[in-house]
């Protein structure tokens, strides 16, 4: 990060500050508190204001949870956003020891607060906030303990994420639990002409890993990139991934230089990394609707719902949302397959489908018939 926080304020509603740590000595309390509360007298909402401001040679960073602001103050040139995801996973940090981070969770455990703002940044530098390694070794009763505890060897470790002396018994007879799912969702915009204007993929691959001792893992991906690097025919199934963003286990630099992913796992669930695909995907289910009006109060919808998957493949739970208007009374449903329920507090009719076929045969379609009629006319 190219420069250090100056001092990191907790606030409450009203913009007073509740208890703050100086970290350089180069901006004072009552300047931070003479800000905020002039940010607050303007009376606009802070949730639609940015949360970067530069006023007077000092730049203030701030986010809200509940009632409680947290600020971070400057006179350096700093990587905002880094500083604002230090913000967040403070939150993080607080909720994991109160459970939830409010002005009453913070005056009732001053002394932990102060313990763990000490550790989560050293000289304005953010230094660990994974709460699992910070409750190690700061208990929520820790002012009451006499033996001095000592620190775990992942805050002097360079892999802070992760404790040392993992074991489990199923990993020494050649049983390693490694679990990967891939999460994607499709995102796609179609205009009234049934044509596909927008669509992209997000994913996420999401890991739970229960390994002894510090496992280096590797990964390999169906990457364009790294198939080009390597001399290998790109003909086949392989994909350009954009708006990658990786846990911090991953080492970066072997990634940029090979495209391969190596980490030290967290120990348990985390997402390894998440991306996004801005290939043109077809919609694994298309619906149509034709819309018939009978007079000005009455109207009858026909819903299409075809599915454009293979055969061998089987949606389960599928739930298509259509929206009605918000007078709309006594509607009358017909489906060809699953169930219809109208949730008048979401303006919306929900067909609800447990299992969803897919088929090589365009023409399998089911439909669903609507009645229903406006209560203002």
């Amino acid at each position: 990060m190219a420069g250090a926080a100056s001092a990191l304020f907790l606030l409450d509603i009203k913009g007073r500050i509740l208890i703050w740590r100086d970290y350089r000595g180069d901006v004072s309390s009552s300047q931070a508190e003479r800000f905020f509360s002039k940010l607050l007298d303007r009376q606009i909402d802070l949730q639609s204001q940015d949360p970067v401001v530069y006023e007077d040679g000092t730049t203030y960073m701030f986010i809200q949870h509940n009632n409680i602001y947290l600020l971070v103050a400057t006179k350096q040139n700093c990587n905002a956003a880094s500083l604002l995801l230090f913000l967040h996973r403070t939150v993080q940090v607080f909720k994991h020891y109160f459970e939830e981070l409010e002005e009453e969770s913070l005056r009732d455990n001053f002394v932990v607060v102060y313990e763990l703002l000490d550790e989560i940044m050293d000289f304005g530098f953010p230094q660990f906030t994974e709460a699992k390694i910070l409750s190690e070794f700061i208990k929520t009763d820790a002012y009451k303990m006499e033996v001095a505890q000592r620190p775990p060897m992942a805050v002097t470790n360079a892999v802070s994420w992760r404790s040392e002396g993992i074991k489990y018994k199923k990993n020494e007879v050649g049983i390693l639990c490694v679990f990967l799912d891939v999460v994607e969702s499709v995102n796609i915009l179609v205009n009234s002409n049934g044509q596909i204007i927008r669509s992209d993929v997000v994913g996420a691959l999401k890991m739970r890993t229960y390994l002894s001792g510090m496992p280096e893992c590797k990964l390999g991906l169906n990457d364009r990139m790294l198939m080009e690097a390597q001399g290998r025919t790109t003909k086949s199934k392989s994909i350009d991934l954009d708006d990658i963003k990786f846990h911090q286990c991953v080492r970066l630099a072997r990634f940029d230089n090979d495209r391969t992913i190596s980490f030290i796992p967290p120990d348990g669930s985390f997402d390894l990394m998440t991306y996004r695909l801005g290939t043109q995907v077809r919609p694994l289910i298309w619906v149509e609707s034709l819309v018939e009006r009978h007079s000005r109060s009455r109207v009858e919808l026909m819903v299409k719902a075809r599915s454009q998957y293979k055969e061998r493949s089987n949606a389960t739970n599928v739930e298509i949302m259509l929206p009605v208007p918000s007078d709309a009374t006594n509607p009358n449903v017909r489906t060809s397959m699953g169930s219809a329920i109208y949730a008048p507090e979401n303006d919306a009719l929900i067909w609800k489908i447990r299992s969803f076929p897919g088929s090589k045969v365009k023409e399998r379609q089911l439909f669903m018939f609507l009645h229903y009629q406006n209560a203002s006319t």
